[in-house]
């Protein structure tokens, strides 16, 4: 699977990319993740990538131009047949970054997982020309109901929510079906976890030590008794 970021910040993305499931899924040419300087796009010495809003009021808005022949120049190198899958090219599917958009669930991140290239277009400053959503972009999306300084770090989120979704990027598949949110009929809610030692003294938020022990139930060795006791926190 094939991510494009367009930001006029790549370098915000190097460690993100560079670590963890991430880089490991990149070697094994599971996943392609690449950010793409806006800049490279822009017509005038001054790579100006941004311009006032019509009608006034304070910062800036990024320009319509870059993104359209960004957007355009990504999709044009996916030409060839996509192996193994019996289509003659390949699904893209084209995300702005922002506040406005709809609110990103697991579900779209299912959805997501089915195409073989995402481009994704972050924003910035007070935001982009609205002909970006309209004409260029094919949804958009937002990661929750607050500002960011930019669409960068909603970037990382989609990519990781999808790319785990990858066969192959996660090594133990089982793991993704059981976990949280897994069910696109219910949004279960995360069992609580526990690990060594069972008895542990710590100071807790009234300011006493207290022994913190690990339930029984889950040291009985009887997995029916642990299932049903995790099932409680699914409803």
């Amino acid at each position: 699977m094939k991510f494009d970021v367009i930001t006029i910040f790549p370098g915000l993305l190097d460690s993100f990319l560079k670590e963890s499931l991430l880089a490991r899924a990149q070697k094994k040419r599971l996943l392609s993740v690449k950010a793409h300087d806006l800049r490279k796009w822009t017509t005038d010495n001054h790579k100006t990538v941004d311009d006032r809003p019509y009608g006034g009021g304070v910062g800036m808005v990024l320009k319509v131009e870059p993104i359209w022949s960004a957007v355009s120049t990504l999709k044009s190198k996916v030409k060839s047949p996509v192996r193994g899958t019996g289509r003659q090219k390949s699904k893209v599917r084209t995300i702005l970054l922002s506040a406005k958009g709809k609110t990103f669930t697991q579900r779209d991140a299912r959805r997501l997982a089915k195409y073989d290239q995402l481009i994704l277009i972050c924003g910035r400053y007070e935001g982009v020309d609205e002909r970006v959503a309209k004409y260029v972009a094919d949804e958009e999306i937002s990661v929750g109901n607050y500002v960011l300084f930019g669409g960068e770090v909603p970037a990382m989120v989609l990519i990781e929510a999808v790319s785990r979704l990858v066969p192959g990027v996660v090594a133990k598949e089982e793991s993704i079906k059981n976990e949280s949110f897994s069910d696109e009929k219910a949004k279960e809610k995360e069992y609580p976890q526990y690990t060594r030692p069972e008895d542990v003294k710590l100071k807790v938020k009234s300011g006493k030590f207290k022994v913190l022990k690990v339930p029984k139930v889950l040291l009985s060795g009887d997995h029916k008794k642990i299932e049903e006791w995790r099932k409680k926190f699914s409803k």
